[in-house]
């Protein structure tokens, strides 16, 4: 497990803000029959569940939004995540098929409501530094150059490379990925989040085989 630090500026600007941290290895595969599946059934439940205005007043998606807005950051234009993904199941749009590390980080993401980070660890160099984001070049995968000055951002000893609106290509996921490190994202305390780490150890089991498994709340 990597060093992982919270920034005391970001800390005093979002009080709330914290993550569940696992490290573990994993077999990568195509997706499965049985993970399509899954997806489907979760893409159905959203669908009932949710609706564009409601989705808003969910109090995990409302809380990271608030805390977006107290670092000065408007979370209608640089969407967290999560919310961009549910806001794609409630319109009908179906999940990509990418790989099972990829596919189980979305479905922990809209059914837990935060942003999850589905990382290759052995592509992150050095400790990990959580910080408010800059004024620094940062690609997003498939966004090409996105702005990160004022969300949080995870860095390492060569920089940015996660952030819980947008991912890097550097660190992701690959077939040839064997040491994952997932970050759950919270904006409002460690409450659920013991509950949410439950439902995705149960999910890379079943669908990834994981093994070696190890968890830090970092707050």
């Amino acid at each position: 497990m990597k060093h992982i630090t919270l920034d005391e500026q970001l800390k005093e600007k979002v009080p709330g803000y914290c993550l569940a941290v696992m490290s573990f290895e994993m077999i990568v595969k195509p997706t499965s029959d049985s993970l399509k599946e899954e997806m489907a059934l979760l893409e159905q439940r959203v669908m009932k569940q949710l609706t564009l205005e409601t989705l808003l007043k969910e109090p995990r998606i409302a809380a990271a939004r608030a805390g977006y807005k107290s670092l000065g950051k408007d979370p209608s234009r640089y969407r967290l995540s999560t919310e961009a993904l549910l806001r794609r199941l409630i319109k009908g749009n179906g999940l990509y098929y990418v790989n099972n590390a990829v596919d189980i980080g979305n479905i922990l993401s809209a059914q837990t409501q935060r942003s999850v980070a589905v990382l290759d660890e052995d592509k992150i160099e050095g400790d990990i530094l959580i910080r408010i984001g800059k004024d620094e070049l940062y690609e997003g995968i498939g966004r090409g150059n996105i702005n990160i000055e004022n969300i949080p951002v995870y860095c390492d000893e060569v920089g940015p490379f996660g952030t819980p609106t947008s991912d890097t290509p550097r660190t992701r996921i690959t077939e040839t990925t064997k040491n994952i490190l997932v970050f759950i994202t919270s904006f409002n305390g460690v409450d659920g989040l013991l509950q949410d780490v439950k439902l995705a150890k149960d999910l890379f089991t079943r669908f990834g085989q994981m093994t070696n498994f190890s968890l830090e709340i970092v707050e």
